[in-house]
């Protein structure tokens, strides 16, 4: 039988409405649903039907309940009076109906654990719960269930505590029975779907019916100790398999992994034992390959294994795993193994460029503590000796900067795309250039000066003008790293006077450009004297202009052509004054030149310097007319030939004052170089006393205007000296002043607060001893003064 629920509302309408009460009906022991057709009451009078809407009888009642509308007729605007009753009678169940109910729920909980066909339908089903959660069965309708799910549960254990059987084949028993065990959970959920939405709900002390199934497969079954062993150990068995290289089954580990992941004991019965075997297995290998394998080999290796394990991570591990898994794979395959990678093959990758081994290694050491310190160091250390080999061996001389530049532009090449442009590993390449450049005193910053003078200089034709700028660029970075900076300067502007007096520069563009990064680089005070003979040679060029109006005034029908360049003392090295007998058509217009200037600017003094002079001659061999470029040197030679054919080395000397070296070195260019416009008795390289020369009629060559004057810019060793000793005596006047102006602005100072202070404002580098000897030389001179009561203090005198 079905208790019914009726209540009965009386209500007053207006004309054309009504209101209906609905019942609602509850079915304990069938589904079957039906409805009740209501009738219109009889005794209603025609009146009443008549303001009712024609469809009003035709209404059907819901649940069954029929309805029997009273209406009362309300003046207009009266208030509206519902009135509710109570049941007559309260609903009773039937007998037995717990007991009968729960026979049915356990018979379809028991089809499902047994994989059997239910016989009732789920909403049957799904409504007998409901009912009886209504009628306060929740609490034992939950105990009975997690009973006969405990039941069913314990006796699935027997078959995994038996006699052992092949590990592969118990994971895959005891994943069957779990996803069985999943499915089950699943279906009688969905029929106690009420109970656990309400019971469950409302108290924090029960579990899920989901969890509760859980809790009793981890307690019966997963915690049973032999169980948990052998799953445990089937797991193991399979990723060492599959590390091995065998092909294992990832669904079945992926399936038993999550199982224990659910049931809440992933990280204490597997993560630590999978953890352990992980750092033994790794452990060994990386013991066993370092040996074994080159540098690059291992590298790859371990790149491998790290790929390996987070595709196991991505595939079958919890994700929880992850840090300690990679950490301990880091930490056996790389942290144990820092030092000897490095020491076995960083050298080795750096000096072949080997660009992706050299990626990789960085990738890989950046994962690691202290990784990325380690390989710093060894990199610095790598360019120290390194750069140490260029430096250091004086055979390296003519290729010291180009090898120093490609150096640079490799290990810079390895810090952007290897290193990522790492910022320690840039200032460490820095740090390491400026290291090892100064270990030789003097001499790279000699080397860079003469290796840009080459750039420079007319006839390089390796380069375009931005070649050439990017080129001028890396010097200046090589630039920076020089602690001697004042030897750069010393022969850069030798050489600089040497193209611009000899007409040698390649570019003016070029020159500035060079002076600007120089500028830009030193400060004003560095180029200052390098920007004066830049405008020593415009000034020069005006004053050329008005001295050729001077002459062409004066009639001169000479057939020469004087160029003179006016070269301010202090701004210009210093050339030996050489008086050398010139032919009297010269000297006339040396002095038509020194008239005009003086005329000009009075009270100057002008030097005539032939050293650096050079001129154009017109000559007649066998096979024609050349003209001859030359220094004056030469020139003053090869016009004394036009008097005699063969001339002795003491006569030319002595018809040319010119000084033995230097006439020397101008008859060897002239009779043994490409350009033989002499020849020589006896025949040799070197010029010897007594060796007389001639003029060569049969001299040919395809140009017509042929240079012989190169000899002027190659640089002699007296020169080099020269340079060598103007830049030790410059900075003994630095260190000089610099002891003057400290010991005047402190009065009294002790000797080592002294060379303290002098190492900070001394810009080249400078022993302790050579300081010594200064200070004694100023005290020699009365500037200071020892303490009569303290030998280590100085006193200013003023």
């Amino acid at each position: 039988m079905s208790s019914l629920t009726r209540t009965r509302v009386l209500e007053t309408q207006g004309e054309d409405c009504e209101n209906t009460v609905k019942r609602k009906r509850n079915s304990v022991n069938t589904s079957e649903k039906f409805t009740k057709k209501t009738k219109t009451d009889e005794n209603m009078t025609d009146a009443t039907k008549q303001k009712r809407a024609n469809f009003s009888a035709l209404t059907p009642t819901v649940n069954g309940l029929n309805r029997t509308p009273n209406v009362i007729s309300l003046k207009p605007g009266a208030a509206k009076k519902l009135t509710i009753k109570n049941l007559k009678e309260k609903p009773k169940l039937p007998e037995n109906y717990q007991e009968q109910t729960w026979e049915k729920l356990s018979e379809a909980v028991i089809a499902i654990q047994t994989s059997r066909s239910i016989k009732y339908s789920l909403e049957d089903l799904y409504q007998a719960v409901q009912n009886m959660c209504n009628h306060n069965m929740a609490s034992s309708t939950y105990e009975s269930l997690k009973g006969l799910t405990e039941k069913h549960v314990k006796a699935n254990i027997d078959e995994f505590t038996g006699d052992s059987m092949d590990r592969l084949i118990f994971l895959k028993k005891m994943n069957d029975c779990w996803q069985s065990h999943c499915r089950q959970m699943i279906m009688i959920r969905s029929i106690f779907l009420y109970l656990d939405r309400t019971y469950v709900l409302q108290r924090s002390s029960v579990n899920s019916i989901w969890d509760m199934g859980l809790d009793l497969f981890r307690h019966h079954i997963v915690m049973n100790s032999l169980v948990q062993t052998r799953i445990v150990d089937g797991l193991l068995m399979l990723i060492e398999n599959e590390r091995q290289g065998d092909t294992v089954d990832r669904t079945l580990l992926k399936s038993l992994l999550r199982m224990l992941s659910d049931l809440q004991i992933y990280r204490d019965a597997f993560e630590s034992k999978f953890l352990q075997a992980t750092e033994r297995l790794y452990g060994a290998e990386g013991q066993k390959l370092i040996l074994e394998l080159e540098v690059p080999e291992y590298l790859h290796h371990v790149d491998k294994r790290i790929n390996e394990e987070n595709e196991r991570l991505l595939h079958y591990l919890d994700p929880s795993t992850k840090w300690c898994l990679i950490h301990s794979v880091e930490k056996q395959l790389l942290s144990e193994h820092l030092v000897t990678i490095l020491h076995r093959g960083l050298d080795s990758l750096l000096e072949e460029n080997r660009v992706e081994d050299l990626t990789l290694l960085y990738n890989l050491f950046t994962r690691v503590k202290k990784g990325l310190v380690e390989l710093c160091g060894m990199f610095n250390g790598y360019i120290k000796k390194k750069g140490r080999t260029i430096v250091i061996d004086p055979e390296k001389d003519k290729t010291m900067v180009q090898e120093l530049l490609d150096f640079k532009d490799k290990m810079d090449n390895i810090v952007t795309v290897c290193f990522l442009k790492n910022e320690k590993f840039g200032n460490s390449l820095k740090e390491a250039f400026e290291h090892f450049i100064n270990q030789r005193t003097n001499k790279p910053a000699e080397l860079i000066a003469k290796f840009v003078d080459g750039k420079l200089r007319a006839g390089n034709k390796e380069a375009t003008e931005e070649e050439l700028e990017r080129l001028l660029d890396k010097i200046m970075v090589l630039f920076r790293f020089i602690h001697g900076k004042d030897v750069f300067e010393a022969f850069y502007k030798k050489d600089l006077a040497k193209r611009l007096l000899v007409g040698k520069s390649a570019s003016v563009d070029a020159e500035k450009s060079m002076l600007s990064k120089l500028k830009q680089e030193c400060g004003g005070g560095f180029t200052s004297k390098l920007e004066g003979m830049f405008k020593d040679m415009e000034l020069s060029k005006d004053i050329n202009v008005a001295f050729k109006q001077y002459m062409s005034n004066l009639k001169n029908s000479s057939p020469l052509e004087l160029t003179v360049s006016i070269l301010t003392m202090g701004y210009w090295p210093t050339y030996p004054v050489m008086e050398v007998n010139v032919p009297p058509e010269m000297v006339q217009f040396q002095n038509h030149f020194t008239r005009f200037y003086l005329g000009k600017h009075n009270g100057r003094k002008l030097q005539w310097q032939p050293t650096l002079g050079h001129c154009v001659l017109k000559a007649e061999f066998s096979q024609g007319k050349k003209e001859l470029q030359v220094s004056l040197f030469q020139g003053l030679v090869l016009l004394l030939f036009n008097d005699c054919n063969e001339i002795s080395l003491e006569d030319i000397k002595a018809a040319t004052n010119i000084e033995d070296g230097e006439l020397r070195r101008t008859l060897q260019s002239l009779a043994c170089g490409k350009a033989r416009v002499l020849t020589k008795n006896p025949k040799g390289r070197d010029v010897e006393d007594g060796d007389r020369f001639n003029f060569n009629s049969e001299f040919t060559n395809k140009l017509f205007r042929i240079k012989i004057n190169q000899i002027q810019m190659k640089e002699t060793n007296e020169e080099q000296k020269a340079t060598e000793e103007r830049v030790f005596q410059d900075r003994q006047y630095q260190i000089d002043a610099a002891i003057v102006r400290i010991m005047k602005m402190r009065k009294t100072l002790s000797h080592n607060l002294l060379i303290s202070e002098l190492y900070n404002q001394l810009k080249f580098p400078v022993k302790p001893a050579d300081l010594k000897k200064r200070i004694e030389s100023l005290i020699d001179r009365d500037y200071m003064e020892r303490d009569k009561d303290n030998p280590n203090q100085y006193n200013y005198m003023a």
